[in-house]
């Protein structure tokens, strides 16, 4: 691929700062160097972004792709479920779940990656769980429905880190049910071997890796959590899991191992810094402790767990421990990064009734630290190489439209937070993934 040389009006630095007078040259998938817009002349492979800030590529750390369907769909009370919450939720959406084949698939994640793509998100971790027919009995192709959702994001442009999830139960001593049986392999093992697959089957597109997602307590049992875990100290991907999401869950973890979800997490050897705890919503603080001290992330879905009734995600505990945090859209109600970060300082205003509370030591608002998460948090996360526009990172970028009236006539010193706390993704205009714009 050949050069490009970007000269945008400003550059948002590394850290946070916002500059003007940059150029910004990239090399097939890296970014070569980062100087001065003066310098470029009148190059053949100069791009100039009149009116447009150049970010890094977003990352969406946490998605369900088929879930985008949903959208409406269950936003009334059924008179099955007059207290509707999540668990009634999800009986919606086992039912989208069941009526997807390979195509149906490879459709609705096409359709939400775009979305994703033009709100900003360059890098995807596709939290995957829908595996086989059915009646749960495994397609011709083990991964055909992985492979589905990898071509989606192939044909969009996007990163897909493809988390894959594992599924055995329907709770403590239960089995599937019926809407669960195409989620489950039969083993840890057929598990473990359909992962070594994709990853063979991926080997070489250097915009496809691969994860292991044990998908929850209450579907995974203890063995294969500790299976699961030998199994990627070994190999080096991240691992992601569901925890902490509802109170329930934290009932049911305690009477099944005596132990609080974080804590059951890190008897099974599970945490560490390949590991991402979604949502850790309901934890304690012994629990924020062990992810502070194992290094492990946590990744949080505002938009969706307001949507879902979670609760609030313990940001201020989680930054004062210094716990990296990574943003994904989850159930993609919403796609737009500026929004979930947005969510995220606004509900700790409101547990604190103060302002400006996301604000890491070095920092003097909360604004950088946000960024951090959409970013570098998200890249370290799904095991990508950070963010950031600086030499040697990828060349992953945003172009967004400074005369768009959420951001129009501001100071430059003002732009990191302003994009924020003001704006949306329709402050996006180009992207660039790898190098190629889209």
């Amino acid at each position: 691929m050949s050069r490009t040389l970007l000269v945008p009006d400003l550059v948002l630095e590394p850290g946070g700062a916002v500059r003007a007078g940059m150029a910004v040259e990239l090399d097939g998938d890296r970014i070569a160097s980062v100087g001065d817009a003066a310098a470029a002349g009148e190059r053949a492979d100069v791009v100039r972004l009149a009116g447009r800030l150049l970010v890094p590529g977003l990352v969406n750390g946490h998605s369900h792709a088929f879930q985008r369907h949903l959208r409406g769909r269950v936003e009334v009370r059924a008179a099955s479920a007059p207290e509707d919450d999540f668990w009634s939720w999800r009986e919606s959406m086992y039912a989208a779940a069941e009526a997807l084949d390979p195509r149906g698939m490879r459709a609705v994640a096409e359709e939400c990656f775009d979305a994703g793509r033009r709100a900003g998100y360059t890098a995807v971790g596709e939290f995957h769980y829908v595996h086989h027919r059915p009646d749960g009995i495994p397609y011709e192709e083990p991964n055909e429905l992985a492979l589905a959702v990898i071509a989606a994001a192939r044909e969009v442009g996007v990163r897909i880190v493809l988390l894959m999830a594992a599924y055995a139960r329907g709770g403590a001593g239960l089995g599937p049910t019926a809407g669960q049986r195409r989620f489950c392999d039969r083993s840890v093992e057929a598990y473990l071997a359909r992962v070594e697959r994709l990853a063979a089957q991926v080997a070489g597109d250097p915009l496809v890796t691969v994860g292991y997602a044990p998908h929850s307590l209450r579907a995974v049992p203890r063995e294969w959590l500790v299976e699961i875990a030998r199994h990627a100290a070994g190999t080096g991907y991240p691992l992601h899991i569901h925890a902490g999401e509802q109170p329930r869950e934290v009932a049911e973890s305690l009477d099944e191992f005596g132990l609080r979800p974080i804590e059951h997490l890190q008897d099974c050897g599970v945490l560490g810094p390949g590991a991402t705890v979604v949502h850790a919503t309901h934890v304690s603080p012994g629990e924020l402790d062990l992810l502070a001290e194992t290094g492990s992330t946590v990744c949080a879905c505002p938009t969706t767990e307001a949507n879902l009734g979670d609760g609030f995600l313990p940001a201020a505990e989680l930054w004062q421990r210094a716990v990296p945090v990574s943003f994904g859209s989850d159930s993609n109600v919403r796609l737009d990064p500026f929004e979930e970060a947005r969510e995220t300082e606004g509900c700790a205003r409101r547990l604190s009734g103060r302002r400006n509370v996301l604000v890491a030591e070095g920092d003097r608002g909360p604004a950088p630290s946000l960024w951090r998460c959409l970013t570098d948090h998200g890249a370290r996360s799904l095991g990508l190489a950070p963010t950031g526009i600086t030499v040697g990172a990828p060349s992953d970028l945003v172009a967004l439209d400074l005369g768009h009236p959420e951001i129009r006539g501001l100071e430059p010193r003002d732009l990191a937070a302003a994009v924020l706390f003001s704006g949306t993704a329709a402050l996006v205009r180009e992207t660039w993934v790898a190098g190629s714009a889209g």
